[in-house]
């Protein structure tokens, strides 16, 4: 018998474990369940702090403005004041010079030595001799921004490259350019300076002449020089891409080592003309990222009224 009852016990407390033990995990679930509803309040702060770096618009360039181009509400400004060099974005105050001059575009103008850059040591696919018109060369110097035709366009004008400069700081004056001026028609000179505050300006009376907003927006083309085609493409790789998702109006780059990275553009954003000038960024795509996020920024804060009449693309220039 007390074989049999010490067999028996024995065999109760076997039962006994292995009632308990399937038990155990399910402890071990209900353990857990209550650890899930903790991970939605990790998402929730995961987007308020996307939304607050929008918000803050963490941008890489030195200076920056944001303009509304229909209602001249400043969006968003960083150290806009600041005169620095602005480079080749110093060309759109070239083509507004040339145009304002109602010289003929089909005139043929050549490359002399006198257009070869000796202050950067820059290169150049327009040889020495190479002849384009001048609308050819207007071209080139807004979408490829290149240095030779537009220093060609200044010694082909009336009085020859002084009278070009003179001119292109009487225009600073008359667009009301505060904090500019010009030394040559190229901006590899860093004593070519402005401010973010007055580039707005002057990308706003860029996009009054309709052939910069064509020219400085055309992605690339194919042309014939020396007898030979080559190919240009536009500096501002947005530009060139339609998958950036952009609607550009006007668009220059600059880069010289003073000056840094730069990039202006008047582009449609939530169906409004808003001018972006982007001056000193130093990363090699800072200043496209800096715009992409401008962009986003701009595109969700609201989904915009209508598009405003487009009389603004239709105004003369001057």
């Amino acid at each position: 018998m007390k074989f049999k009852l010490t067999t028996l016990l024995a065999m109760c407390a076997a039962l006994a474990i292995g009632t308990l033990s399937p038990a155990a995990p399910a402890q071990a679930a209900t353990i857990k369940k209550p650890a899930k509803p903790k991970a939605k309040p990790a998402k929730k702060v995961e987007k308020r702090a996307e939304a607050q770096d929008s918000d803050n618009l963490l941008l890489q360039s030195s200076a920056v403005l944001v303009q509304d181009q229909s209602s001249g509400d400043v969006l968003f400004e960083k150290n806009s004041d600041a005169v620095l060099p602005i480079a080749s974005i110093t060309k759109l105050m070239t083509a507004m010079v040339v145009l304002d001059a109602q010289l003929s575009l089909t005139e043929t103008l050549t490359i002399g030595q006198e257009d070869v850059d000796t202050l950067k040591g820059t290169r150049s696919r327009l040889k020495v001799g190479a002849q384009l018109s001048r609308e050819d060369m207007l071209l080139l110097a807004l979408m490829a921004s290149e240095n030779r035709a537009a220093s060609a366009l200044s010694h082909h004008y009336p009085g020859g490259a002084a009278a070009f400069i003179e001119a292109m700081n009487h225009k600073a004056a008359a667009i009301g350019l505060k904090d500019t001026h010009f030394s040559d028609p190229t901006g590899l000179t860093a004593a070519n300076v402005s401010s973010a505050r007055d580039l707005t300006k002057m990308v706003s009376a860029a996009s009054h002449y309709p052939l910069i907003r064509e020219l400085s927006t055309t992605s690339e083309r194919t042309m014939l020089v020396g007898g030979r085609p080559i190919a240009f493409h536009n500096t501002n790789t947005l530009v060139r891409s339609p998958a950036s998702g952009w609607e550009i109006a006007v668009s220059k780059t600059g880069y010289i080592r003073e000056a840094g990275k730069c990039l202006v553009m008047q582009a449609w954003l939530n169906n409004k003309p808003v001018v972006i000038v982007l001056l000193d960024s130093w990363g090699r795509l800072t200043r496209i990222g800096d715009a992409n996020r401008i962009k986003r920024w701009i595109e969700n804060a609201s989904t915009g009224a209508g598009r405003p009449s487009a009389a603004l693309n239709r105004r003369t220039a001057g």
